[in-house]
């Protein structure tokens, strides 16, 4: 049972970096000193999708934590 948890924690991680990466960079940089830090402001379906998937990720790499560290200290 634990090594499973192991095994999807250590899936989820390395998938939780490469989906970070795929983000697009959300600083302003110097496009906010001339005012055109808005231009690119919308965020597109795509995008939208990779958050969510991103955040499902996290979800279960801290639960394949909780449950991996709960198990460590019975």
């Amino acid at each position: 049972m634990l090594t499973t948890v192991w095994i999807i924690q250590i899936i989820s991680a390395i998938l939780l970096v490469v989906l970070v990466l795929m983000h697009s960079p959300k600083g302003d940089g110097l496009a906010a000193i001339g005012g055109m830090a808005n231009l690119f402001s919308s965020q597109k379906s795509a995008e939208s999708g990779l958050n969510k998937l991103t955040m499902y990720v996290a979800i279960v790499f801290i639960v394949a934590t909780f449950i991996t560290g709960f198990h460590l200290f019975k």
